[in-house]
């Protein structure tokens, strides 16, 4: 197995431009109550984003920016030599992972990936944020009221409740990426770039509907500003 030379971490505000949801999984209804509310720590309550949002949903984006997305996260079976995407999709397994029944048959491929490189933490409320909003009397989350329009009638119809961290809520985000001896000097580019998709796409659910807009703001690699560097990043490849 290759040698571990460095870990690279990468630390940043993440700051919401619209509403954000994640759902909490609720297995329980409540008669006038909020049909979908967003997770929260158990102890405290807070809304928080999970780590495997962010990794999900940038595995994602960079899955449908190599053009080899399919229904399930790639893996050992679509690393094929002749492919067109073979390079980008050795970086996203390399970054990602392959799944476990991958890894059993095909311990060749895995000593040559390595291990996944990427790890995500949850990413809990700025505590400076939410000290303001508390002493402010105000509430975390917000209820927004949706329904259904019948288009032929016009009127609206299946009223539902959703929870909504709101816009303005900032969050701390940080991940850490490992450097291998041999290690492709572009794997903390595309890092960036995946999270210059996120900013571009949005995160959590209904984002067709306006939800999960974020921003990266005051990023730093290994404590070092890096606003700039990410910037400047293009989320996709220039067009000849």
């Amino acid at each position: 197995m290759p040698k571990l030379n460095d870990i690279t971490t990468i630390e940043a505000t993440l700051e919401l431009v619209t509403g954000l949801r994640i759902g909490a999984g609720d297995a329980e209804m409540h008669i006038g109550g909020i049909d979908n509310t967003v997770i929260k720590h158990p102890l405290t309550g807070s809304p928080y984003i999970p780590g495997s949002s962010l990794k999900g949903k940038m595995r994602s984006l960079l899955e449908w920016r190599s053009g080899a997305v399919k229904e399930a996260p790639l893996g050992a079976k679509d690393l094929k030599a002749d492919a067109p995407q073979a390079p980008e999709i050795k970086r996203i397994l390399q970054l990602f992972g392959i799944g476990g029944g991958d890894a059993k048959d095909n311990e060749t491929l895995v000593k040559d990936l390595g291990p996944t490189r990427l790890a995500f933490w949850d990413c809990p409320l700025d505590p400076d944020w939410e000290k303001e909003i508390r002493d402010d009397n105000q509430l975390l989350t917000e209820v927004k009221s949706e329904n259904l329009i019948n288009r032929i009638s016009g009127v609206a119809e299946h009223p539902r409740n959703t929870e909504r961290v709101p816009a303005g809520a900032k969050f701390i985000f940080r991940l850490s990426l490992k450097e291998l001896e041999g290690d492709d000097e572009n794997l903390l580019n595309i890092v960036l770039q995946g999270l210059k998709l996120i900013e571009h796409d949005s995160l959590g659910g209904s984002g067709s509907r306006g939800y999960g807009k974020v921003k990266f703001v005051g990023l730093k690699i290994n404590g070092q500003d890096a606003q700039d560097r990410f910037k400047q990043t293009a989320a996709f490849p220039a067009r000849v």
